[in-house]
């Protein structure tokens, strides 16, 4: 008796895709959700128009109701600024198409390239830098694998690989494993990096298998994760993160400086240290890609290098993540320095 009760339990659990699939996608539900009303969402639903909501129950759980402000709501809900336009503000802020060697294939520096997996996403983050990226046509699919395999094979320089997209942990189990089976074939390839979202969204997708796929290549595999704000990393977070640490993997994570949301040095302590206790490294302290639909994120860089210093004062060296800009065009990430006068 108590099996069948155990398999029926088990079965009432939805997998990561049932998951992913019930996802929010429509505002008002969202709002409704959140015990939030607003009279009128014609200029939310225009700027969601391109750029769609989603946002996973997951994370949904994760935020504050009846709170219009809330850190988690503001990086997820279209907001009517989006609409807004800047010449400053580019569809491409990074340069990703002209660092494009092949469809899908990204060569920015040395040593490393970048494959676009999917397009696909277990969030709609609203400062994305590729919310207006063509994917459709820039994409790594399968038929491609073969014409990667032989770019890296003529350059041997190329020691690592980084998983990007969208979301490479949105592939499902059997293609991550012929990425890491391709991979395999190659042994001037050392590392293989992956950037997800996953575990702070959707961490139900790092499953036994998932880790078993990421944990037995002889390669080092390093998952740079992407969290911004300390209330995103729950115990559903954290127990995710030490199932990935204990596999073996190395855990580093990217944060993006918002406005309102992140950008003042108490906000960014916390989080340094929730996530050292969740096993994982600051990595990046990225000042925000000017992509459009996305200015009313950005911060002046006078205050955000005031956050800065002040955040170099209250943590340990190992805790404060480099400031960085990445720049179309640029051999590396520009590293900031805070010693600058403002008059």
């Amino acid at each position: 008796m108590a099996n069948m009760m155990n398999t029926e339990k088990t079965s009432l659990i939805p997998s990561w895709q049932q998951e992913l699939q019930s996802a929010f996608t429509n505002i008002n539900d969202l709002l409704c959700f959140l015990n939030l009303n607003i009279d009128d969402l014609s200029l939310h639903t225009e700027a969601a128009k391109d750029f769609p909501l989603l946002v996973t129950k997951s994370y949904a759980q994760r935020i504050k109701k009846s709170d219009w402000d809330d850190p988690l709501l503001r990086q997820v809900l279209p907001d009517p600024s989006e609409l807004l336009t800047n010449p400053d503000y580019l569809n491409d802020p990074v340069g990703d198409s002209q660092a494009s060697v092949l469809p899908g294939l990204l060569h920015k520096y040395y040593g490393r390239i970048l494959l676009v997996s999917t397009g696909a996403c277990a969030i709609h983050c609203r400062y994305c830098f590729r919310r207006e990226f063509p994917y459709t046509d820039n994409s790594a699919n399968r038929s491609q694998l073969d014409s990667i395999k032989q770019y890296l094979i003529e350059h041997p320089e190329v020691t690592e690989v980084i998983l990007s997209g969208g979301d490479p942990l949105t592939l499902s189990d059997t293609r991550l494993q012929h990425l890491f089976d391709l991979f395999e074939q190659l042994p001037q390839i050392e590392r293989i990096r992956i950037h997800s979202r996953i575990p702070i969204v959707l961490p139900s997708r790092i499953s036994k298998k998932l880790l078993e796929i990421l944990s037995s290549t002889n390669k080092k595999v390093i998952m740079v994760i992407h969290a911004n704000h300390p209330n995103e990393l729950d115990d559903s977070v954290s127990n995710t993160l030490f199932a990935i640490k204990k596999a073996g993997l190395t855990l580093l994570n990217q944060t993006v400086l918002l406005r309102g949301i992140n950008d003042n040095a108490k906000t960014l302590t916390k989080l340094s240290h929730r996530l050292f206790h969740c096993d994982t490294l600051p990595y990046y302290l990225h000042v925000l890609d000017k992509v459009n639909g996305a200015m009313h994120f950005d911060t002046e860089m006078e205050h955000v290098f005031d956050v800065y210093q002040h955040l170099q004062k209250k943590l340990p060296g190992y805790l404060v993540p480099k400031l960085v800009r990445e720049e179309a065009g640029k051999p590396y990430k520009t590293l900031l320095s805070t010693n600058i006068n403002f008059p």
